[in-house]
């Protein structure tokens, strides 16, 4: 997945779903931020066995803000697609924002 992130070979246009483009107006987060981070950012879970589309959680930093960008790609449709955007919570990740906090 890291491949299809880096070097946009596999992907010729990325689509926001309905659900980023309320996350991102609710959470004050542009379109030009989700691209960076999806250009820049790490993956930090693979989420390859996702149906329809196999997908990864990558992190990223915009303005020194951590952000979230659930991120899908459609091979056959050559298409990226943001599921979801966020600002992680600080009490769910831990301060590296790349590991949940285990649950007491």
């Amino acid at each position: 997945m890291v491949g299809l992130i880096e070097d946009n070979t596999d992907y010729k246009r990325i689509i926001f779903s309905g659900h980023a483009i309320r996350q991102m107006f609710n959470r004050g987060l542009k379109k030009d931020d989700v691209l960076t981070v999806i250009r820049q950012g790490e993956v930090i879970i693979d989420y390859s066995d996702d149906k329809p589309y196999p997908s990864c959680l990558i992190l990223g930093f915009v303005r020194n803000i951590p952000i979230h960008i659930v991120f899908a790609v459609d091979k056959q449709q050559q298409t990226g697609i943001v599921i979801t955007a966020y600002i992680p919570d600080t009490k769910i990740w831990a301060d590296d924002f790349k590991t949940r906090r285990s649950r007491k």
